[in-house]
């Protein structure tokens, strides 16, 4: 997701230092990662759809999907977590978009599957199991993995918190709405200097 890669954001590269301090600071009690690990061939990808571009949106599962550049493919250099992270701190990774037919956007379910469906990821019940009740949200892209995950935390009765500073959009002309989303599911979005 950084730049140079092949869904590159904007800026992203900015959250990187500022995520690894937190991470290393222990200010949490619990830190856990998502990882997307996309089989090749995966059904968001533009390239699985002949005559389709990245970026193009298609229904599927009666839905909207936004077709995605190949990217973060199990196996390949794209997919692994960026090196130089703290990721000792991490207790837990939790692996998205394994399924070639079904998208995941959220750290705690998958997109919409056919019959209506979101199967969850397991990181509830991680967090549950732990004691945790709030959390808080860093990374890249907050108009999709941050928001999504943000929203179905928030849905199944976690306080969540968006650290928007430490978030990069796929769109930038999103934010607007991506606040007024967090906002209304009663996520509190934290801003500016003491992150």
């Amino acid at each position: 997701f950084l730049p140079g890669g092949p869904l590159g954001i904007e800026r992203g590269e900015e959250v990187v230092a500022p995520i690894a301090r937190l991470m290393a600071s222990d200010r949490f009690g619990l830190c856990v990662a998502t990882q997307d690990w996309h089989p090749p061939g995966h059904l968001s990808f533009a390239s699985s759809h002949p005559g389709r571009r990245p970026f193009e949106v298609i229904e599927l599962y009666g839905r909207e999907q936004v077709l995605w550049p190949d990217h973060c493919v199990q196996g390949t250099p794209g997919a692994q977590l960026l090196a130089g992270m703290p990721w000792e701190k991490v207790s837990a990774v939790i692996r998205k978009g394994t399924d070639r037919a079904v998208d995941s956007y959220s750290g705690f379910r998958n997109n919409w599957e056919p019959g209506g469906t979101r199967t969850p990821t397991g990181l509830g019940g991680y967090l549950r199991e732990r004691g945790v009740t709030e959390i808080s949200l860093c990374g890249l892209a907050r108009d999709y993995c941050v928001l999504w995950s943000a929203e179905d935390a928030a849905e199944a009765g976690f306080g969540v918190t968006v650290l928007w500073d430490l978030t990069r959009p796929v769109d930038p002309a999103s934010d607007e709405r991506v606040r007024a989303a967090l906002l209304a599911r009663g996520v509190v979005l934290r801003e500016g200097p003491g992150l």
